[in-house]
């Protein structure tokens, strides 16, 4: 087998990459969105008080992230490949250990078109969700109809022809933090002013000027209101893609790693009965406790890692089986697989 460390680091290097092509296809997704809204028609339905006819009009379409999922079958089969380097290449009797990874076999097509449309329908109802609570928020508030408007789809930067804010994208918690954002900062109260400062995902260089208005008891001007919650919806934006990026490459390479071994199987080169899974943790305080629990844990390959919550993985990052996200987001374990040849023997 490979050194464990250079194992570790090929899909180290397999995350990373794929992590940042998967991200930066989320965001060009979300811009194509942003650029085919139809402003005037989400105007005057807003307008009309006609949510579901506004929503309609933003023209969310799962079709536009279809690179988001080139990029997560591409690190599928990379991923695969990566994991067959690591077999054995002899059998205990000297023969040949022949063993190809097909990102094209049934099983591994079917994760992932199972895989990418529970992705993208949760995406893209996030993205609906976001907007329809901005949508309501707007309405009881009083807010202009194409105020509204530009704080869903952002405002158009002349000099780029791009747009830019707004909360398409975002998650429906992410846009409630906008919305407080921008109560706070628009507030003049103190208290709420210092609350904004506690936000991580704030731009840092507004901070003087709210400190001011804090020591002065008023609201920052305007446009200082105006650039921090671009940069704030610009961040938290960036932030989703890049947790998405991370989850779903790293997802789709502990898949990879699983189907390798499964092919191995189905082709008849290795028995099911010499395969077995370990579970390893990352190892840091970071590590969430159901998984600290599970690290070294070993079980037969088709059995499934129980951790001490009740949740049911095949391996890290696995929700096949049920799993939630907060078994999944943030997950840096990995899952060793060890071939014993002589398992049956003994």
């Amino acid at each position: 087998m490979t050194d464990t460390r250079a194992k570790g680091a090929l899909f180290d290097a397999l995350a990373e990459r794929y992590g940042r092509e998967v991200a930066a296809a989320f965001l060009a997704a979300v811009e194509s969105i942003r650029a085919g809204a139809e402003l005037q028609r989400v105007t005057a339905a807003i307008e009309a008080g006609q949510i579901e006819e506004a929503l309609a009009a933003l023209n969310i379409d799962a079709a536009a992230y279809e690179d988001m999922l080139d990029a997560i079958r591409n690190a599928q089969t990379e991923g695969g490949k990566a994991a067959i380097e690591d077999f054995p290449k002899r059998k205990p009797d000297g023969s040949a250990l022949v063993v190809r990874f097909s990102g094209r076999n049934p099983a591994a097509e079917q994760w992932l078109r199972d895989h990418s449309s529970q992705l993208i329908t949760r995406i893209t109802e996030d993205q609906r969700a976001a907007a329809r609570a901005s949508l309501r928020d707007s309405l009881e508030a009083g807010v202009n109809p194409r105020t509204a408007a530009l704080r869903i789809v952002g405002t158009l930067n002349r000099a780029t022809g791009k747009r830019e804010g707004g909360i398409l994208g975002l998650s429906g918690p992410q846009e409630g933090y906008v919305r407080n954002a921008r109560e706070e900062l628009t507030s003049g109260d103190p208290t709420a002013l210092r609350a904004y400062l506690g936000r991580k995902q704030r731009d840092k260089r507004f901070d003087r000027t709210i400190e001011r208005a804090i020591r002065e008891e008023t609201a920052p001007p305007a446009a200082t209101i105006r650039k921090a919650i671009l940069a704030y919806e610009s961040r938290l934006l960036k932030l989703r893609g890049d947790t998405i990026g991370r989850v779903e490459a790293l997802s789709a390479l502990q898949a990879a790693k699983h189907e390798a071994y499964r092919q191995a199987i189905e082709s008849g080169q290795v028995a099911e009965s010499a395969v077995r899974k370990v579970w390893r943790s990352a190892g840091d305080f970071r590590v969430r406790h159901t998984h600290r629990a599970l690290n070294g844990d070993s079980v037969a390959f088709r059995e499934p890692f129980v951790t001490p919550s009740g949740a049911r993985m095949r391996y890290p990052l696995d929700t096949s089986l049920g799993a939630g996200a907060e078994e999944i987001i943030g997950c840096r374990c990995d899952c060793e697989y060890r071939i014993d040849f002589l398992a049956n023997l003994r």
